[in-house]
């Protein structure tokens, strides 16, 4: 066999349909689109078009709600807490704040604020002046000897009032 004997295997490859060649064949005039209309004209695209009946996606409900006034908070352990003590990074007696935190990377510079949860269990005395924090690990570290202050942080975005004659934003 050479090189130029080489073929596919019959049925491999489908020759193209030919549009356009007249009435006598097949797609010939309307090549096979009909008459007129928007999907006569090239560059159509319905996507979800059903034929006139309701879509799928408007006969679904609306589901899910995105509050864009809520707070997210990065969380952080008392057992992780424990373990930045033991490692160095935090001394005994320190007080450790939301901005000690970031600026050790132990949570994101972009955190809008620490919740302390009381998963573990903590040795060191220590002070802590977070955002928020559960009553069980308040009251674990006050038991220690150590000190507890939540910050009560106001919320970034500002309310908008709505004038009750014309029913548009006020900015207060």
């Amino acid at each position: 066999m050479e090189l130029n004997e080489i073929r596919d295997n019959k049925g491999a490859h489908k020759r193209r349909m030919r549009v356009g060649r007249g009435i006598g064949c097949t797609k010939g005039k309307t090549c096979g689109r009909g008459g007129k209309g928007q999907t006569a004209r090239s560059g159509v695209a319905i996507k979800g078009f059903e034929g006139g009946q309701m879509p799928l996606h408007r006969r679904l409900p609306k589901r899910g709600f995105n509050n864009y006034t809520r707070v997210e908070f990065d969380v952080i352990t008392l057992r992780d807490l424990q373990v930045l003590v033991d490692n160095g990074t935090f001394k005994a007696g320190e007080t450790i704040t939301t901005e000690a935190l970031k600026a050790k990377g132990v949570v994101p510079k972009t955190s809008e604020g620490v919740k302390l949860l009381s998963k573990g269990e903590l040795k060191a005395k220590l002070s802590i002046d977070v955002e928020r924090t559960s009553e069980t690990a308040k009251a674990a570290i006050e038991k220690l000897g150590g000190k507890v202050t939540v910050k009560v942080k106001q919320a970034k975005r500002e309310k908008v009032k709505k004038d009750p004659k014309t029913g548009k934003a006020i900015r207060a």
